[in-house]
């Protein structure tokens, strides 16, 4: 496993770089990988099948000048901005148990994350829903995956110095929510956890294991996947049928 800390500027190429490392995974053109990133701008990103008027406050969204995007996976509508570091882990499939389905992976990854930032922090993290790590019933992270048939890609947010008022501002409550949420507001229902980004780093590249810098990714093949995908109307505004979390 190799990591790589790349962050872009524009929200479409942080979005498409996850789906270049897939896809390079998946072909075996690059080694296991967990980057990290955090975007210096805000923006709404929706999973693969959300409805963005069921989701998104989009009149708010367009006066405070939030663009809304759609990623690959599966899972919730996210606002992403300063204070939110995102991880994203791409793994082979091969013939391993505990990536051999979504039920199996979910739980090694989540159960992998839970353990390293527990013991960062010195306190007890819940897993919660299927893929929501939680203190006290709280939530601070919240993830999802997509497959392909050699290689997926396991991602998402980690809370540490995020302007959480801002949530309800721009997302409406979701359509689906985990029992234990109990209909709270976004406010009420997320929370920050005092670590900084470089020990969150340091303790998800030890629990998995990471050993060394991976190579750098080819900026043309992101720029233009986020071109051609992610930064199109007719993808960010599409009607999901199905979900693409297995492909």
């Amino acid at each position: 496993m190799k990591t790589l800390d790349l962050s872009f500027s524009e929200p479409a190429l942080n979005l498409a770089c996850d789906e270049v490392l897939l896809d390079e995974v998946h072909s075996g053109n690059r080694e296991p990988t967990l980057r990290f990133w955090e975007s210096p701008s805000l923006f709404v990103v929706v999973g693969y099948g959300n409805d963005i008027e069921r989701e998104c406050q989009t009149q708010a969204c367009q006066k405070l000048g939030i663009p809304i995007l759609r990623r690959s996976s599966g899972g919730g509508t996210v606002l992403q901005g300063p204070g939110c570091l995102n991880y994203s882990l791409i793994l082979q499939i091969a013939d391993n148990e505990k990536t051999g389905n979504i039920g199996t992976t979910n739980c090694h990854v989540m159960r992998t994350n839970r353990d390293a930032l527990g013991q960062a922090l010195g306190q007890a993290i819940e897993i919660e829903g299927h893929t929501d790590l939680a203190i006290d019933g709280v939530k601070f992270s919240g993830n999802a995956q997509r497959r392909k048939r050699d290689a997926l890609l396991f991602h998402g947010t980690i809370l540490l110095a995020f302007d959480l008022p801002l949530i309800g501002q721009a997302l409406r409550l979701p359509s689906s929510e985990p029992g234990y949420r109990e209909g709270r507001s976004h406010e009420t229902f997320c929370r920050n956890i005092p670590l900084t980004p470089e020990v969150v780093k340091q303790a998800l590249g030890q629990s998995w294991l990471c050993g060394g810098q991976a190579p750098p990714i080819d900026a043309g093949k992101v720029q233009r996947l986020a071109g051609e995908k992610y930064s199109r109307p007719d993808w960010i505004h599409r009607r999901a049928k199905r979900s693409q979390a297995s492909e």
